[in-house]
């Protein structure tokens, strides 16, 4: 557990859908199952994550088969270099487009898929549940918060630090709740006029990118710009605190 913590609440079914156990060995999770849901001050907004009114349609839109052509997620999840025991947090987790594609590479591990959408949370708890995935659990996350759990060795966070508009603040918090040498994966779409991605207006200049990560306490370990055709691939690691010189007497 973290500083922050987490704490499970039952809440309505009409609002967000409960969690799925993180091991096999968990009775398995009904639709009285309570989800984790943190209960954090608010304060910091982000933009709106949705370009459809209908989480229907951005669910199909993140789904859609050519995405594949170029996000190249077979390629992101080798280029992590898994063990497959990690725990991993899929930070704005949306429709678990990469959320299920870890949970495959991870046959010892898990992940931890959180978001701010509960119609999101609904529907990787849907699947979750009809498919049976044992090693995948969803976290309600207060906007303000990434909401990382404290056992999380990668932290994987793709499209999604363009929406956050405290960044500082945001990225202040995720490095409190993680762990020194914990990795930190960030995917973020180039400037200039590209064939995807989000409107100019909203990108992240690398260099702003890397300086604000690298403020709240990591150190950037891989630049791959041969990766991906439209996006940066960063991995930047928690540092450890420095160590206090003593007192000479």
């Amino acid at each position: 557990m973290n500083g922050l913590g987490w704490k499970l609440t039952l809440v309505s079914v009409a609002l967000v859908l409960p969690a799925l156990g993180t091991t096999a060995s968990d009775a398995p999770p009904t639709d009285q199952t309570p989800i984790d849901c943190p209960l954090h001050a608010k304060g910091v907004h982000t933009g709106d994550l949705k370009p459809f009114a209908e989480t229907e349609k951005y669910i199909e839109f993140l789904e859609r088969p050519d995405r594949a052509e170029w996000q190249k997620p077979d390629a992101v999840i080798r280029a992590l270099g898994l063990k497959g025991t990690e725990t991993v947090a899929d930070v704005g987790a949306g429709s678990g487009y990469f959320t299920f594609r870890l949970a495959k590479a991870l046959l010892r591990g898990k992940v931890v898929a959180t978001d701010i959408d509960p119609e999101m949370i609904r529907h990787i708890h849907h699947k979750v549940l009809t498919e049976k995935i044992p090693n995948v659990r969803v976290v309600l996350a207060d906007p303000a918060d990434p909401t990382v759990p404290g056992d999380a060795d990668i932290v994987f966070i793709s499209d999604v630090l363009h929406h956050v508009a405290n960044r500082d603040a945001w990225l202040g918090r995720l490095s409190a709740e993680t762990r020194p040498g914990t990795r930190l994966v960030v995917i973020e779409f180039r400037e200039g006029q590209l064939p995807q991605g989000p409107p100019e207006a909203l990108k992240i200049p690398k260099a702003e990118m890397i300086r604000l990560v690298r403020a709240a306490g990591f150190v950037l370990e891989t630049d791959d710009s041969a990766l991906l055709p439209y996006q940066t691939f960063l991995l930047f690691r928690r540092a450890a605190p420095a160590c206090q010189r003593p007192r000479s007497t």
